[in-house]
């Protein structure tokens, strides 16, 4: 019986399910601002925002060619979703009080 591998992650796959994720995100709230006043998003935050996504993903993305191991993979996914969602509540709210606070 033959193998079938039409299913399985590539590098090049995940980098590019990676990437349309980040995209999907970003059109969020650029649909929101279509039907609410309450979404006022400016070309530089999703200036910002894109670079942050898509950092974060290309970095997943080193991370999971670089460790082999679940385990390795795992945490180091985890600590880089760490310092991601400490970034974006900085940027949003400023909870450490750096001059990029969002407040």
């Amino acid at each position: 019986m033959e193998d079938n591998h039409v299913f399985e992650l590539t590098p090049t796959r995940r980098l590019a399910l990676i990437l349309g994720g980040f995209l999907s995100i970003l059109l969020i709230p650029l649909i929101a601002m279509q039907f609410t006043d309450e979404v006022q998003w400016s070309v530089f935050d999703f200036i910002v925002a894109g670079v942050l996504l898509s950092g974060t993903g290309v970095t997943l993305e080193l991370l999971l060619r670089k460790f082999k191991t679940f385990k390795t993979r795992f945490i180091a996914g985890a600590v880089l979703f760490i310092i991601f969602f400490l970034i974006w509540a900085e940027l949003a709210v400023g909870i450490f009080g750096t001059p990029f606070a969002g407040n």
